[in-house]
């Protein structure tokens, strides 16, 4: 499903809710969801906040989720997926739009999120709902695990048991999505260091297993636009018909998937200038840094000028 039909879908959800209400649950869940701190209740406490969140935080969610899970093998086909604190769904509209008629199941403990979630989806993605928070046991496995925007609710031992539910789940791949921030790049190296443990192997964004050369206060992260419709304008209180998602994931694969040869990652906007591409690279041999790729260079020169932020460079 696209963005386009997830859009007219929450259009539908918010039909009649004032929009001085959204407005408001907005702000608050934006100011919580901002703090990245353990959280010792659900963000979302009532019907109204449930509502808000997805039509501000879905699309932007979609965005990622569909962004990160392009850079999957093309070995791995997912049919299933588990959503891990999967809320209103999002990831279940990237799974199809990427796997038409992949069923996601949807482990969600808010009942309104749930059900908000099932009701998104009639006549969209193929979705189930389970009732289920961190410490449960659940009889669900699938292709493909997910768990986007959760690590940032939860304490570290948290966060450790979230992870290893995802690989216990998981019989092909995990994905990993947290905010584009030094907080949410940090929680996504600490996962990364439980996964390389856990015998998992990496498929994005690092072309390599070794430590991460980036030093502070750098950090990895990427960004994909996100088109905004009237509603989301609306209750964001923005006047762009867009706005640019930066978030930080991380994609593994079991041991027995064949990965392609990995190559550099491009890890922030290339620099066009005449005749030359400056380019902020991460690489396979476990370095990062700048390289400048001339006119003279030809073919990679070329090469060069297409590539975009969180692109492969060979």
């Amino acid at each position: 499903m696209s963005e386009s039909s997830l859009s007219d879908a929450l259009e539908a959800a918010t039909r009649g809710v004032p929009v001085a209400q959204l407005t408001a649950a907005v702000r608050r869940l934006s100011d919580r969801y901002r703090q990245e701190s353990p959280a010792s209740a659900p963000l979302m406490a009532s019907a109204i906040d449930v509502v808000a969140y997805a039509a501000y935080r879905m699309p932007a969610t979609y965005a990622a989720c569909h962004a990160a899970l392009s850079s999957l093998p093309t070995e791995v086909v997912v049919s299933s997926v588990l959503d891990l604190g999967g809320g209103t769904g999002a990831a279940a509209w990237a799974v199809d739009s990427l796997w038409p008629g992949a069923r996601t199941t949807i482990a969600e403990q808010v009942p309104a999120a749930r059900s908000l979630a099932l009701d998104l989806a009639a006549g969209g993605p193929a979705v189930a709902a389970v009732p289920w928070r961190l410490g449960e046991s659940l009889a669900v496995s699938a292709d493909l695990v997910t768990a986007s925007y959760v690590l940032s609710e939860l304490t570290d031992v948290q966060q450790d048991s979230l992870v290893s539910v995802a690989l216990s789940h998981a019989r092909w791949a995990v994905l990993l999505i947290e905010p584009g921030t030094p907080g949410g790049y940090q929680r996504i190296l600490r996962a990364r260091s439980q996964v390389l443990q856990a015998g998992w192997q990496i498929a994005a964004p690092c072309p390599h297993a070794l430590g991460c050369p980036l030093v502070a206060p750098d950090w990895c992260h990427f960004a994909v636009r996100v088109p905004r419709s009237s509603l989301h304008r609306q209750v964001k209180g923005g006047e762009l018909s867009y706005e640019d998602e930066k978030f930080s994931y991380l994609l593994a694969v079991a041991r027995d998937v064949a990965v392609p040869e990995p190559s550099a990652r491009v890890l922030r906007h290339p620099v066009k200038r005449k005749g030359l591409v400056e380019l902020t690279l991460c690489r396979p041999d476990g370095s990062a840094g700048r390289e400048i790729v001339s006119k003279k260079q030809g073919p990679r020169y070329r090469a060069a000028r297409d590539v975009d932020w969180g692109d492969n460079f060979v």
